[in-house]
């Protein structure tokens, strides 16, 4: 019988993403000899190479590569009992890490983590903010137990639950209120900013538009919804952002709000989380927190 060790595991992870042996002992927090000598000794113990070394970069050989999904299985199984023993002692109670959309975020979150805390007073909620893409990178490698993110997202091995169905708005100069409200071919020809690659948002603005994602838009692209706005309102052009960011984005800009004529682009939003998570009941639960916390929202804006 091998004797691997869940460290050795960790470490070989940690090297398999970082592809350095000084980053991947920071993330695991010991030294880089102390990580050296792990991986060294669970190459010993499989008999085969898990790395090739060179002077920059560390990179997986191929057996290295064939077992680094087992290895994210294992690890990911082991996180998940420590999961079950917890739902099962505690409920709705600990660490909850949710992860969100940054085009989501800032509107909804207090909110939520309000309405979650006045509900659940033991939990103890830990926020990431970042693209989708991310997220489900984290969910998979179990870094957070659910993500807020717009819907569908399409991976087998997760739960989706849709929350409420948002539309898009479009901002405009305020000078051009009193003008008639372009239809999505006429937004086409127009000067339209949009985020930055790798949001969703954009994608779904783009789509709207029937607008290869591709097509080159250079000075048109902004790093958040607050960066558009602005830019809007100095007359650069014109952009479209979710009914939610409304009041908080154009509060302190020249610009005017329009919503579209039928049909209206329109976004659903949602909680997604591991099939095989033990917290699956607790987060439908706190699936229902969210989309109560979001309807107050919007019957208050």
């Amino acid at each position: 019988m091998m004797n691997l060790t869940l460290r050795q595991l960790r470490y070989f992870k940690a090297l398999a993403e970082h592809g350095h042996f000084g980053r991947a002992a920071d993330a695991c927090a010991i030294s880089q000899p102390a990580l050296s000598l792990q991986i060294k000794e669970l190459e010993e113990t499989l008999g085969l190479p898990l790395f090739e070394r060179s002077a920059r970069k560390v990179r997986l050989t191929t057996f290295g590569e064939d077992l680094q999904e087992r290895i994210r299985d294992i690890l990911r199984a082991v996180d998940e009992v420590g999961e079950m023993a917890r739902a099962a002692r505690t409920g709705l109670a600990g660490r909850l890490r949710i992860g969100v959309i940054p085009t989501i975020a800032p509107y909804i979150l207090p909110a939520v983590i309000r309405e979650l805390t006045k509900r659940h007073e033991g939990l103890d909620i830990h926020v990431r903010e970042t693209l989708t893409s991310k997220l489900l990178a984290d969910l998979s490698e179990g870094r957070i137990d659910t993500a807020i993110v717009a819907l569908p997202v399409s991976e087998p091995h997760l739960t989706e639950v849709a929350l409420f169905e948002e539309e898009f708005v479009l901002v405009r100069p305020d000078g051009d209120a009193d003008k008639p409200i372009p239809d999505a071919a006429k937004l086409k020809e127009m000067k339209l900013l949009l985020l930055e690659e790798g949001h969703c948002f954009r994608d779904q603005a783009l789509s709207f538009c029937s607008v290869q994602s591709a097509v080159p838009r250079d000075g048109l692209d902004g790093s958040s919804l607050s960066t558009l706005v602005q830019m809007v309102g100095s007359g650069i052009g014109v952009t479209l952002i979710p009914e939610m960011a409304v009041p908080i984005e154009t509060r302190s800009a020249d610009v005017s709000i329009d919503y579209f004529p039928a049909p209206r682009p329109s976004r659903t939003v949602g909680m997604i989380w591991r099939k095989t998570s033990p917290l699956a009941s607790q987060l439908a639960e706190i699936a229902e927190v969210v989309r109560d916390a979001a309807q107050q929202m919007r019957e208050v804006g």
